[in-house]
């Protein structure tokens, strides 16, 4: 594994202290893998950083890339939902940004992941 991606759902383990996404945010860390949270996904997610300190922390870290949806991805994203015929946007985001670095997605929605891209290397939370 070269690193992971967090969807959403993985955000929110975080958020809720689940201990096995702690400890794969602490074992990439001690190994040098790359953190990747697709901007996309983090939106879901944050509503008050001040009070999701373990989010917060994670998109701060200098091994964590906060990737945007710029206009590439954009269209990369909804060249995929075209042909996934899939519709939603965070979820072929972050196939984007899983496929483009190579990554695990750290998931608690592997259905919806599974429809859009059946290969990805995906670990349920």
């Amino acid at each position: 594994m070269s690193g992971m991606v967090f969807d959403a759902g993985g955000l929110i383990a975080l958020e809720r202290n689940d201990r096995r996404v702690l400890a794969l945010v602490a074992r990439a860390h001690e190994r040098g893998l790359r953190v990747t949270v697709p901007a996309t996904a983090l939106a879901q997610v944050i509503r008050n950083p001040a009070r999701q300190a373990r989010l917060t922390r994670l998109i701060r870290q200098p091994g964590t890339d906060l990737v945007a949806l710029d206009g590439p991805d954009a269209t990369r994203t909804g060249l995929l939902l075209a042909v996934s015929r899939t519709t939603d946007i965070v979820d072929a985001h972050v196939v984007v940004c899983a496929r483009r670095a190579g990554q695990t997605v750290v998931t608690s929605d592997a259905a919806d992941l599974r429809r859009i891209d059946p290969d990805l290397p995906l670990l349920s939370v």
